[in-house]
């Protein structure tokens, strides 16, 4: 099973995402794709890394995160989609490489990802092509997700697919 988590800055979606992967057992691989660039990010990823159990594997992925995540076995969370897309020098990542890898594990995954499309229209050239290639990416994954869920204010909000339309449609 495939969950997808969106949400935004400070809207619970990692410690959501926490629980859902604690659900699937106690020996889940966390996989961090965010990368240490300041006294900030320091500060998030050390919180992150506070909540989780102690039995609980953790790998780095940047670019490889398909084949990292391939190669992982049992229960697998993913923090976060837009961390990924952000390591890209062009912010664009491999989004079929990457289905096809969640597609293609056995165990059930977690994925984080910011959601993009709430916020204000980016000012910059760089910030609309990383909404964009982000919120392509969230459209990817949310396809070959079994769940999506949309998380604010710490509350989650299960997302549905649109029925496809009928011949009178």
């Amino acid at each position: 099973m495939i969950t997808l988590v969106l949400g935004g800055t400070r809207s619970g979606k990692s410690e959501v995402a926490e629980r859902l992967a604690g659900a699937l057992g106690p020996r889940v691989t966390y996989v961090a794709t965010g990368r240490i660039t300041d006294d900030d990010m320091a500060a998030r990823i050390e919180r992150h890394r506070a909540r989780r159990p102690a039995g609980w594997a953790t790998v780095e992925a940047g670019p490889d995160l398909p084949a990292v995540l391939a190669g992982v076995d049992g229960p697998a969370l993913v923090d976060s989609l837009g961390m990924w897309v952000a390591g890209y020098p062009d912010l664009t990542p491999d989004a079929p490489a990457l289905c096809r890898a969640l597609a293609g594990r056995s165990a059930g995954t977690v994925v984080v990802s910011e959601e993009v499309g709430l916020g204000v229209h980016a000012p910059t050239e760089v910030g609309r092509r990383f909404a964009d290639e982000l919120g392509t990416l969230n459209q990817a994954v949310a396809d070959v997700a079994d769940r999506v869920l949309l998380v604010v204010a710490g509350r989650v909000l299960p997302l549905h697919r649109v029925p496809e339309a009928g011949p009178e449609g």
